[in-house]
């Protein structure tokens, strides 16, 4: 059974419900959020996968107040998942019959929805119960920026052919490997991950002119323009890349701007300035580690990654390391990692973090 995380205190937040319930609340209850959210009409909104919400309640039962028809969400009591909500709309959903005492309630957006915005009202008190304080804050923090690797993009499928519905139903970001490292690490994360992104060059040349690049700053994916509102506690120890594949996955196709050479220098220039952004971002102190991974028709992009590293590491920044993963079946949808490969690569990062002189 995994434990149930609890989040910094970086976007503890008061809320009141989205819709009135069916009992009378506790008033602005406190929340505890790494994710990265925007507070908007009394409710948190967001974009990302793996952006979860934490809180604590005395009582028989909790209600959780959400408004998206998007994204599917796991419900979590005491570090067990109790419910899957399928795009839930705008509700509150309850769970109810609980052991009278205190509880911890999680709740975690599993999928992606890149193209909606997602409201979370706030947790709600059952009958005779009441909200309580948040749970503590981690002194740890870990951000993972990335792809659909980072996604956990169809991760939880037992097939490798996969209609866009079975991708969103079996795609579990809380099961990425992001997630669970952070969770055998005791760390609170953020999953900034966008599916078929790449640094200069989307998957199959797709959306030409944007890339990753164009959405990092944002908390709300569809909103053009919209930046962050980065709180001062957010600040982590580590963050982990892992963009590339998308870059050099498909050959390049007749009409893009691109040959091999010139895309591989785009990749390498824009890659050091998006390092130059994380570093303005956190400052010298925190660990950057750049990742890649083999697969049959991107053997070049461990090579350029290793010498972005090279070259940051010979300019004196010697906190940006290099990560190597491979050994993966990619049983998931599409040929993606599977939930094994997800354990797997988690296994292998916690090992690899384990080696970095981290003072967290």
């Amino acid at each position: 059974m995994r434990s149930l995380r609890v989040t910094a205190a970086l976007a503890a937040f008061l809320v009141a419900p989205l819709l009135a319930p069916t009992v009378e609340a506790t008033p602005r209850p406190l929340v505890h959020s790494a994710g990265r959210t925007v507070l908007a009409d009394g409710a948190q909104r967001y974009s990302w996968p793996g952006v979860y919400f934490e809180g604590r309640f005395r009582g028989t039962a909790v209600g959780i107040v959400l408004n998206d028809a998007a994204a599917d969400y796991d419900v979590q009591i005491d570090g067990t998942t109790v419910v899957t909500l399928v795009m839930p709309g705008q509700t509150t959903h309850w769970v109810r019959n609980l052991p009278a005492g205190v509880h911890d309630v999680r709740l975690v957006k599993r999928s992606e929805s890149p193209w909606a915005v997602s409201e979370f009202g706030g947790f709600v008190a059952g009958p005779g119960g009441a909200l309580l304080g948040g749970p503590r804050a981690r002194s740890r923090q870990i951000e993972y920026i990335g792809d659909s690797y980072t996604a956990g993009y169809g991760n939880m499928s037992n097939t490798r052919e996969c209609t866009g519905e079975e991708v969103h139903r079996t795609t579990n970001a809380d099961l990425s490997f992001g997630a669970l490292t952070a969770d055998r690490l005791d760390a609170d994360y953020q999953l900034n991950a966008f599916s078929g992104r790449g640094v200069v060059r989307n998957y199959n040349g797709g959306e030409p002119g944007t890339s990753y690049r164009t959405y990092y700053d944002r908390a709300l994916l569809s909103v053009d323009g919209d930046v962050w509102p980065k709180p001062r506690s957010w600040r982590p120890q580590v963050v982990v890349i892992g963009l590339g594949i998308n870059d050099f996955s498909t050959a390049i196709n007749p009409g893009e701007a691109w040959t091999p050479e010139s895309l591989a220098a785009a990749y390498r220039t824009a890659y050091h300035g998006f390092l130059d952004k994380i570093r303005a971002r956190y400052g010298p102190r925190t660990y950057v580690v750049v990742t890649a991974t083999h697969m049959s028709n991107t053997t070049a992009l461990t090579d350029l990654t290793r010498q972005i590293v090279q070259e940051r590491n010979a300019a004196g920044d010697n906190r940006v390391r290099h990560w190597h993963y491979d050994g993966l079946d990619y049983l998931g949808c599409h040929w993606h990692p599977s939930l094994r490969d997800h354990q797997l690569i988690a296994d292998k990062l916690t090992a690899f973090l384990a080696t970095l002189p981290l003072r967290w």
